[in-house]
């Protein structure tokens, strides 16, 4: 890492962090609504985004800070296991395109804002709407703080902050910046701001990958040298070489299933669905997000090209800053940095409305305050979009980075669990609600404690994502564990409960909301408690 400030990067990536902070706020004048204070304004961006902003939206969303860095860091430090991350993307779409047209409609038809909505109208429970409610928010958590540690180690490679030895409010100080700004256009604009940066974010990241996979190749002597200098490291270190061990082969297997059911069970990923305006909206980004995968299996490649470039780093979590370092010519390494900067805005941003609108409408609304009006709502998700984005700047500054990232493996663990209330309700109601609550538990607890249980050379618990499988023998990883255990709970009490004759709850849902589309008869724009609202 090279002494001092870089002070041409720094200064390419605050014009594009100043550009990005005006966009934020602009957003809120863009396609301004006539009720600004309802969660379908605020939180939805008025459930109107199309095909484009919606692709941009949900790319931005998916492919956060974090991916730009720690794929390619897996790479970089672990051999070719990293890649699951390039198949598990590719794995998604399919299934999304089944489940999540679905979903728009029938939020649609009742103005649901979250999954939790949904669940508890499907299976009229406010017990399990709630626990799906809490996973929402534990697993996002760590999220937003992972965005800020790519920010952080940015900011690190271009030696901002000082040293080691420098008070921790100085060095602290340029993220502290950077999260005042996301969290104050964030609470003006809702999630106009992130939908619109995401232009931005996104052009920058195709821009950098495409300069990145051409320019450092010729560097480095070309793409054979990149792979032997890589193979010789791996087979050095008896990490399997460029092909995962065949004792890796389950984990990576499990790893990518587990990972491609969790991705869309994420609050922000719902968010970011239904706020565009109709189901054709959904389907067409089923078949065009792919290309993001192939920007993904681009931007892995980086691993290997920091091993060829000799870049030395004690975090891996650096290593692609500090080859972009190493390799661009200093402006174009602030436009890099400022890639990986925004690239972490607009994923946190939109986390934290997500993760807002949750708190609101699942906890305050279903147990504090049945008859708050919209602009109430809008005011208490405002307000919590703030805290959830202190509680992960909390989390940022005073934990050990690899703890963020071990909770960010457990939010995955712990997200998985509400697949089977959540895509299981959008097909069949077969299930009883009290057998997915039970089901729910189980996975938690077992994927908890089996992820605590796991070591690895730098600490205790929460090592990593594998463990045995009961059973079978082999290494997996733990969220699918956790995940077949719960259908397999879920499955047993059904039976069970349906044979006892237990009292099922109330579906306000009906067959054809699964299928309507904007402009058919009875699909709400806005939400519901508007007509409750206008008698208090």
């Amino acid at each position: 890492m090279k002494d001092g400030v870089n002070g041409v990067a720094l200064a390419v990536f605050i014009i594009f962090f100043l550009a990005v902070t005006v966009m934020g706020f602009l957003a809120a004048r863009w396609r301004k609504a006539e009720d600004e204070h309802s969660l379908d304004e605020w939180g939805l961006g008025g459930r109107s985004f199309g095909t484009w902003i919606t692709w941009f939206l949900l790319g931005g969303d998916l492919y956060t800070a974090y991916t730009f860095v720690a794929v390619p860091a897996a790479i970089y430090a672990a051999g070719a296991a990293g890649f699951f991350a390039v198949p598990y993307t590719i794995l998604i779409y399919p299934l999304i395109f089944t489940f999540l047209p679905r979903l728009w409609s029938v939020s649609h038809k009742h103005g649901y804002v979250t999954t939790s909505d949904f669940v508890r109208g499907r299976f009229g429970s406010k017990g399990l709407s709630l626990a799906v409610a809490v996973t929402g928010l534990l697993a996002t958590m760590p999220y937003i703080a992972l965005q800020l540690v790519g920010i952080q180690a940015v900011l690190d490679v271009m030696g901002v902050g000082g040293g080691e030895n420098t008070n921790w409010f100085v060095k602290d100080l340029p993220l502290l910046i950077a999260f005042g700004v996301l969290a104050a256009y964030t609470y003006s604009s809702g999630l106009r701001a992130p939908a619109l940066i995401a232009f931005v974010k996104d052009t920058l990241i195709y821009v950098v990958i495409a300069v990145a996979i051409i320019y450092i190749p010729i560097k480095l002597g070309g793409f054979d040298e990149i792979f032997t200098a890589a193979n010789e490291k791996y087979t050095a270190a008896k990490a399997g070489g460029l092909v995962p061990p065949e004792a890796g082969q389950w984990t990576y297997a499990t790893l990518a299933l587990g990972s491609a059911l969790a991705l869309f069970m994420y609050p922000h990923s719902i968010t970011a669905t239904l706020s565009s305006r109709s189901r054709e909206v959904i389907r067409r980004n089923t078949t065009i997000l792919p290309l993001y995968s192939l920007m993904l299996g681009l931007l892995a490649l980086l691993g290997f090209m920091a091993i060829a470039a000799g870049v030395s780093v004690t975090n891996p979590q650096l290593a692609i800053p500090q080859l972009f370092e190493d390799m661009f010519p200093s402006w174009f390494a602030g436009v890099a940095f400022a890639a990986i900067g925004i690239g972490a805005l607009v994923p946190a941003a939109i986390m934290s409305i997500a993760a807002a609108n949750l708190f609101t409408r699942n906890i305050y609304k279903d147990f504090i305050k049945p008859d708050a009006t919209p602009a109430q709502e809008t005011k208490i998700s405002k307000l919590v979009s703030l805290l959830v984005k202190v509680g992960a700047l909390i989390f940022v500054l005073t934990m050990d980075k690899t703890v963020a990232i071990n909770f960010q493996l457990l939010g995955g663990i712990w997200i998985l669990q509400t697949f089977p209330a959540l895509v299981g309700g959008l097909f069949t109601r077969w299930f009883h609600r009290w057998a997915l609550l039970a089901g729910w538990a189980v996975g938690m607890v077992y994927g908890t404690i089996a992820a605590y249980g796991v070591a690895s050379p730098t600490q205790k618990h929460f090592g990593g994502p594998a463990k045995e499988i009961p059973g079978i023998g082999e290494i997996g990883y733990i969220g699918l564990t956790a995940f077949v255990l719960n259908v397999v709970v879920t499955v047993v009490l059904t039976f069970i409960l349906k044979a006892a004759k237990a009292p099922e709850g109330i579906d306000e849902t009906k067959p054809e909301d699964y299928t309507a589309d904007s402009g058919d008869a009875g699909v709400q724009v806005e939400l519901p408690p508007a007509t409750a609202g206008a008698s208090h």
